[in-house]
């Protein structure tokens, strides 16, 4: 399993805080899991508190974090 977890405003937008999901090869994969049809192409992406763009590669038991991108000095 893949745990998924959501901060900020993301809560809101997807409607949980973490979701157990099924693992699959790649973050892409997991992306098309339609719970998280709403997220933003622009969503920072994190897997075991590593930023990662759409192509990393998932195993059994990643923690993948959902972030809205942030700004400021």
């Amino acid at each position: 399993m893949i745990t998924v977890k959501c901060f900020a405003r993301y809560r809101a937008l997807l409607g949980f805080t973490e979701l157990e999901l099924p693992a699959v090869p790649t973050l892409g994969d997991l992306l098309r899991d339609p719970r998280l049809a709403p997220l933003p192409q622009e969503a920072l992406l994190a897997v075991n508190q590593c930023f990662v763009d759409r192509a990393a590669p998932l195993a059994d038991g990643d923690e993948v974090a959902l972030m809205p991108p942030v700004s400021g000095g």
